[in-house]
C-alpha cells in the first residue's frame, strides 16, 4: 500500500484525485496539503486523511508519493521539493508556465532519478486511445491528418484568465500533447490565428478565447486544433484522424445514450456537461498507470519532456499569433 499526499484540495482535488486515490487498491491518501484549511478539512473529514504543511509532508519517511493538483505558479517548487525528498511525483499539467523554469525543475528530477508524471488526462481517454491504437495496428494506413475539436461550455473567470497562461498554454497545451501523441511525431511548424469574441473581459486582460492552430509534421501529415472557450451545447471533444485508408474517430460522451426517432426527425441528449465527467475513465486510468510506475511495472508514460513540448508549442504558437507567421519549429 502507497501513502499518498495530495497537494491540492480544490474542486479537482476534491471530486477526482483524492476520490481515485482512495477508491485504488493500493493507494492511500495519507494526507492532504492546501492553504486554505476549510477545503483540507472536507477532505480530511471524508477519508480521515491527516492534514499536513508542505514542509510536514514533504520530510514525512511514511509518504511515499506526492500529488500535486494545486495551483499553477506552485508546481515547480513542488516537483522540485518532492525530488529532493525522494518521493514519486504525479503532477498535474503544466509543470510551469516559463521554459526556463521548466528546464531548471527538470534538472532537479534528473539529479534525483525519481519518477515524474505528467497528468495529461485526455491520452488515458478510451475513445481518443482506442485511435492510437488502431492507427498503430494500420487500420488507416498512413495518417494524413488530425482533426481535434474542444470546446469549453463557458469561459472562466477573467481573475483566472489572467493568471492562467492564456489559452495555448492552459487549454490548447492538453491538445498539442494530443496531436504529438496521436500522430507520433514533433511537429515542424506551427500556425496560430485567434479572436476575442466570447468574453470581451478576456480581451481587456490581453488573451483570446477563440482560435485555429495548424501544425505540419515531418512526415508530410497535418494537426488542427480547434478551440473555444464557449460552447452553448455542452464539452465538445472530438478527434479526427484520417489517412490513406480510411478514417478514425472518436466522438463526444453524451448525457445519455437513447435516440428518439419519429416523422420529424432524431433527437438525442447532448454533450456531458464538462471535464469532470468527460474525462473520469480517463483520470482513473492514468492514476492506475501512476501506481504501476511506482511498482515498477512501468515508466511514466507522459514525462516532463511532455510537459516541456507542449509548453514549448504554446509559445510557439503564441510567437505565430504575435507575428502572423509561420513558425518553424
Amino acid at each position: 500500500m502507497y501513502n499518498v499526499a495530495l497537494f491540492g484540495a480544490g474542486r479537482i482535488g476534491q471530486v477526482v484525485h483524492s476520490v481515485n486515490i482512495a477508491e485504488h487498491p493500493e493507494t492511500n491518501l495519507y494526507s492532504i496539503v492546501d492553504p486554505f484549511a476549510e477545503n483540507a478539512k472536507k477532505i480530511a473529514d471524508k477519508y480521515g486523511c491527516k492534514i499536513q504543511t508542505v514542509e510536514e509532508a514533504m520530510a514525512d519517511p511514511a509518504v511515499d508519493a506526492v500529488l500535486i493538483a494545486s495551483a499553477t505558479d506552485t508546481h515547480a517548487e513542488l516537483i522540485e521539493l518532492a525530488a529532493k525528498a525522494g518521493k514519486a511525483i504525479f503532477c498535474e499539467k503544466p509543470v510551469h508556465l516559463d521554459m526556463a523554469r521548466v528546464d531548471q525543475c527538470l534538472k532537479v528530477v534528473e539529479e534525483k532519478k525519481v519518477p515524474l508524471f505528467i497528468g495529461f488526462n485526455r491520452r488515458w481517454d478510451p475513445q481518443f486511445k482506442a485511435v492510437k491504437d488502431r492507427a498503430g495496428l494500420g487500420q488507416i494506413g498512413k495518417a494524413e491528418s488530425l482533426i481535434i475539436t474542444s470546446r469549453d461550455p463557458s469561459p472562466p473567470p477573467v481573475e483566472y484568465i489572467k493568471v492562467s497562461g492564456g489559452l495555448f498554454r492552459d487549454m490548447t497545451i492538453h491538445d498539442f500533447d494530443m496531436a504529438r501523441y496521436i500522430m507520433g511525431e514533433e511537429p515542424e511548424s506551427i500556425y496560430a490565428c485567434a479572436s476575442n469574441i466570447v468574453d470581451p473581459e478576456i480581451g481587456k486582460a490581453g488573451d483570446v478565447d477563440t482560435c485555429f492552430i495548424v501544425m505540419r509534421f515531418p512526415s508530410g501529415s497535418m494537426a488542427t486544433i480547434s478551440n473555444t472557450r464557449r460552447s452553448g451545447y455542452g464539452y465538445d471533444q472530438r478527434l479526427e484522424l484520417h489517412g490513406e485508408k480510411g478514417v478514425l474517430m472518436a466522438k463526444n460522451l453524451n448525457e445519455d445514450e437513447v435516440e428518439l426517432w419519429t416523422e420529424a426527425g432524431c433527437d438525442y441528449a447532448k454533450p456531458v456537461f464538462f471535464f469532470l465527467e468527460r474525462y473520469k475513465a480517463a483520470y482513473i486510468a492514468e492514476w492506475a498507470h501512476f501506481v504501476d510506475v511506482m511498482n515498477g511495472k512501468a515508466e511514466p508514460a507522459t514525462t516532463g519532456y511532455d510537459g516541456k513540448q507542449a509548453l514549448y508549442l504554446a509559445d510557439k504558437a503564441y510567437e505565430s499569433l504575435k507575428t502572423g507567421k509561420e513558425i518553424k519549429l
